[in-house]
């Protein structure tokens, strides 16, 4: 058994690159070396920025030889199968053997014989292959080769290999690059080449030259540093274990290091220079004991320096008052304008083609949350949901959004607190992009915007397919949900759907847009361990539009249908609507019923209409009254009666009086249950 080590040394891989690639790679070695019978006990993958590497453990030095045998056609086949499997198998006529099937037919078997290899072999043509297929997001070509579209392709250019299997070198090359021992250190602290002895020293080699292998090792160091330097300040880190493991994927030897910039620049928005120093310069933003923004950060170098880091300080502190000094800019040119003075602006700007123009797009957000305000929030003001929905993408003109287009929405909370909007139109502006929004007017613009967006596009047959939805327009459904339910808003989608199509001047599919938004509850509640089975049963009803209710009634048909009472009712249900279902597709369907008198009923009978003339108008009310605990503890009543209906009477009577009455009883039941759902669709 021995270790095998492949370092894959290349130009920088780009951090966002590196957790995807290793798990690439180690799926495709096992893929690869599986083909010829080999696994390892365990393999482990790495990636710094400089290298892509891994470690298969507990290999065997050679396969073992197998016998494969391939079943061929009967022996009596047509010429043109025979020849079909010999190519196949590689094998002649007389290669084949003879067996008889369990039918007595003579078949032909190809018994083949595979020696065993060295796995020295097997790797080296693995390894090649991989390269070749590997899936990077993004790759190149370069160098005289890159003329040829033949030539290799990697993420950055490649620059050499280690393969060792034990401490051999698995001979092989790729596109002139020869694999070998030897790799480079640090690029700073040891440019110069490095030899491994194995698997067992690559690790510690690497350390020992300033590169630390493991990813997980660089984020702890990277987030331990920063905390120590904040602490030393008095200051804390703001968290982002995003910004930490991007740092880890572009360094080596990560030194966390403290910085500072002019406290005049934190009269610009928070959101604002935390942004330009996360996605410019990947800083750390610190916090002041009372959890404000402090005018200092973390740079992440990847040296230690002989002056302790202080040229490095001073040269990111430069750079980031570069960066800050514009976004100032942006800050103060915007603060001329009042929010509204930018609508003129969206009149350039296309919704999306053929869909006219923001401005257009503004003036239906406006109109729709006044509306939406109006029916569903009548406690508040129509006019300020209109106002919010008017400016909700007027910052999109603005400087500052145009530069960091990530700010939208926060910017124009900003401006329009400055110009003294009403603080319910603030609060719109400020959440309109969260997943959840809350709060009443909030809410009506969030609605109103998403709302105008799904019907726009769903009116012109542009819909998600499969797993491509480059709108987002599933996420805009799974947000809306979110915001009705957060906000527990009653509503009913549809006429907003139809009111929303009013004002694109298109008519919309509402049917197929509610089924979209079932799709889409299924997915939002499946974490909340509601059933999507039960959300179908429901919505099968028809006409339920409004998520709060049907959530509601979701939830108590599933506490019900989960004991063992609910399994035997739905039973009971399932028999009688099987019945009815096989019936119905006769000619004639089901006889009118006529109710004969109670002194015709046999006592099963009587007892379930019984049963039924109580559960009927006590399910409907507690459905009216949207009391759907109690509709279904009127419909568990049914039980015991269609048990007992079910032992002592038949259905399928030869008299057809009693066969058309006891059919009709079935449909009652049918009728009852399904004032609470379509228990047909119910699973189990």
């Amino acid at each position: 058994m021995a270790d095998f080590l492949l370092e894959l040394l290349s130009e920088e891989i780009p951090a966002r690159m590196q957790e995807k690639a290793c798990k690439d790679l180690q799926s495709l070695l096992e893929a690869e070396i599986a083909k010829a019978g080999l696994k390892a006990e365990a393999i482990e993958s790495f990636a710094t920025p400089r290298r892509l590497a891994l470690i298969a453990r507990g290999l065997p030095l050679a396969t073992e030889a197998v016998s494969e045998e391939i079943k061929g056609p009967r022996a009596d086949a047509p010429e043109q199968a025979l020849a079909g499997f010999l190519k196949k198998s590689g094998l002649r006529r007389d290669q084949l053997v003879e067996r008889a099937d369990a039918k007595g037919n003579a078949v032909l078997f190809a018994i083949i014989e595979k020696p065993g290899r060295a796995t020295a072999e097997v790797l080296a043509e693995a390894v090649p292959a991989i390269v070749r297929a590997f899936p990077w997001p993004k790759s190149m070509r370069w160098g005289a080769p890159s003329l040829s579209t033949s030539s290799l392709r990697w993420v950055r250019p490649l620059k050499g290999i280690v393969a060792l299997l034990g401490e051999e070198v698995v001979p092989f090359a790729i596109d002139g690059i020869e694999s070998g021992a030897t790799t480079v250190g640090h690029r700073f602290h040891h440019p110069g080449i490095v030899t491994i002895g194995s698997a067992a020293d690559y690790e510690a080699k690497l350390r020992a030259c300033h590169v630390i292998l493991s990813s997980a090792e660089r984020r702890q160091i990277i987030a331990d540093g920063a905390a120590r330097a904040a602490e030393a300040a008095g200051l804390t880190v703001a968290p982002d274990e995003g910004l930490v493991a991007e740092n880890a994927g572009l360094t080596e030897w990560p030194v966390p290091l403290l910085g500072s910039f002019d406290p005049a620049f934190l009269d610009v928005p928070r959101e604002v220079i935390q942004l330009t120093m996360r996605t410019n310069q990947k800083y750390f933003a610190l916090l002041d004991g009372e959890g404000k923004l402090a005018p200092n950060f973390i740079c992440t170098a990847n040296i230690e320096a002989e002056d302790g880091g202080a040229a490095i300080v001073a040269g990111n502190q430069k750079v980031l008052a570069a960066r800050l000094s514009d976004a100032k800019f942006f800050w103060e040119q915007d603060l001329k304008h009042r929010l509204d003075d930018f609508l003129p602006k969206l009149e350039s700007m296309l919704f999306y083609e053929g869909m006219g123009t923001l401005r257009a797009k503004a003036d239906r957000i406006a109109a729709l949350s006044a509306h939406i305000c109006e029916r569903h929030f009548p406690e508040r003001d129509p006019a300020t949901a209109e106002r919010a929905g008017l400016l909700a993408k007027a910052d999109l003109a603005t400087g500052m959004v145009g530069e960091f287009p990530e700010l939208q929405g926060v910017m124009g909370s900003y401006y329009a607190a400055k110009a003294g909007e009403k603080p319910g139109i603030v609060s719109a502006l400020q959440q309109q992009y969260v997943p959840a929004v809350e709060g009443c007017i909030p809410a009506c613009v969030a609605l109103a915007d998403r709302i105008d967006t799904l019907v726009a596009f769903f009116s012109r047959g542009i819909k998600p397919t499969g797993s491509k939805d480059p709108f987002a327009l599933r996420r805009a459904a799974l947000q809306t949900i979110q915001t009705i339910i957060v906000n527990g808003t009653r509503l009913n989608l549809l006429p907003l759907f139809e009111k929303a199509a009013e004002g694109l001047g298109e008519k919309a599919d509402t049917a197929e847009l509610l089924d979209f938004f079932a799709d889409r509850l299924k997915v939002q509640q499946r974490e909340a361990g509601v059933r999507h089975d039960l959300i179908d049963a429901v919505f099968a009803l028809g006409g339920e539009d409004d998520l709060v209710r049907l959530l509601a009634r979701v939830k108590a048909l599933q506490a019900y249908v989960e004991t063992a009472d609910g399994a035997n009712l739905l039973a009971g249900y399932r028999r009688a609507a099987n019945i009815l279902r096989i019936e119905e597709k006769k000619d004639g369907g089901i006889s009118t019923y006529v109710d004969p008198g109670a002194a015709e009923l046999e006592p099963a009978e009587a007892a379930l209409v019984a049963a039924l003339d109580a559960a009927e108008p006590r399910a409907a009310a507690a459905v009216e009254r949207e009391d759907f605990e109690g509709a279904m503890a009127a419909l568990a009543t049914l039980r015991g009666p269609i048990d007992a209906f079910f032992d002592q009477v038949t259905v399928n009577d030869a008299d057809a009086a009693k066969r058309a009455r006891r059919l009709a009883l079935l449909e009652r039941i049918r009728v009852a249950m399904h004032k609470v759902a379509d228990f047909y669709k119910i699973e189990g």
